[in-house]
């Protein structure tokens, strides 16, 4: 059985789920505000390594978004690792009293991704599910997607990815919260309603800003 390249007791991770177009971006943004969290989005990290200049990944990782398939998990969970080192290597001293904390975005996509990825990198602290009907999100995406310039942002795109997400995501929030690992927040209404939401979950679970 191999250790985790890190340790709950000194790295806090929490995970952020919810459907396309469920808010994860902005809610990020504000969690690194308030929180102190440095916020990984799986989905950056993969658009970036598919451009970087001799990326052994690049051109796997184009096919596999582009056919709107997962990504294999060894190239994202090796993403997140690398970017969590990188990022405590650049911060090695963090506000005293706080574990240096992680948000990761859109990502485990599948349970096994998620065992993998606690195996291997670090247990996660909690996951923040956003959840939020599905005509909702659509009608973000479509919003987003006219000023985006991502290739996912439109209608069909839009449908495989709505049930690419319940059919493999929803076990991943089940299984934590069969493990009382779960924050779910409603995310319709503004965004400070929501965040408002998830402020009162995390505080519930001892998590508070810095």
């Amino acid at each position: 059985m191999s250790t985790p390249r890190f340790s709950p007791a000194s790295t806090t991770v929490v995970f952020i789920l919810g459907g396309p177009g469920s808010g994860k971006g902005t809610q990020s943004t504000n969690l690194v505000r308030d929180y102190g969290f440095t916020h990984l989005s799986a989905g950056d990290l993969l658009r970036a390594e598919q451009i970087r200049i001799g990326s052994q990944y690049g051109d796997l990782i184009k096919t596999y978004i582009r056919e709107g398939k997962i990504v294999p998990m060894e190239i994202t969970v090796a993403l997140l690792s690398n970017a969590m080192a990188d990022a405590l290597a650049a911060n090695p001293n963090p506000t005293p009293g706080f574990k240096p904390r992680f948000l990761i975005d859109g990502f485990p996509r599948k349970l096994d991704q998620a065992v993998f990825f606690e195996d291997t990198v670090c247990p996660s602290e909690m996951t923040l599910f956003l959840d939020c009907p599905e005509e909702v999100m659509e009608a973000r995406l479509l919003k987003r997607g006219e000023t985006s310039g991502r290739d996912d942002d439109n209608a069909e795109s839009i449908r495989k990815r709505f049930r690419t997400f319940v059919e493999t995501s929803m076990p991943v929030v089940k299984a934590f919260e069969e493990q009382n690992k779960v924050v779910s927040v409603t995310a319709t209404g503004s965004v400070e309603d929501v965040y408002e939401r998830i402020r009162e979950g995390f505080k519930a679970k001892g998590v508070n800003p810095l």
